[in-house]
């Protein structure tokens, strides 16, 4: 309890005990503990290269099939990853297919470069 002068008493042993067993207490409530990481596909992946006289690098470790797929998911373009455009800019170019054929042999559709005496 405060006294009347103004100054605190200072706490005992006991006292100091509690008020750290109730800080704990309420950082381990809103504490989780993760232990399964995963790499985040919307980032870009910076490698670095190996060390060649490094002994910890030259170790063969076993792959990661699951890592592996995750990795060349995010490299994919987004048409080979999503059946449909996800956003609106998406739309424009999704469909890359020509509506008629292609004819290089039709002077209408085909304007190839020509050369002449003023163009070299």
């Amino acid at each position: 309890m405060a006294a009347r002068g103004g100054q605190r008493e200072r706490p005992d042993a006991v006292q100091l005990d509690r008020l750290l067993s109730e800080r704990v207490h309420k950082e381990m409530r809103h504490q989780r503990l993760y232990t399964r990481y995963t790499v985040n596909p919307l980032l870009p992946v910076h490698t670095v290269t190996r060390k060649p006289m490094s002994w910890h690098d030259n170790i063969d470790e076993p792959t990661d099939d699951e890592f592996l797929k995750l990795f060349h998911r995010a490299a994919l373009e987004p048409r080979k990853k999503y059946p449909e455009p996800q956003t609106e800019s998406q739309e424009i170019g999704w469909n890359t297919t020509p509506l008629i054929p292609v004819d290089r042999n039709d002077c209408r559709l085909h304007f190839p470069r020509r050369k002449t005496e003023f163009t070299t």
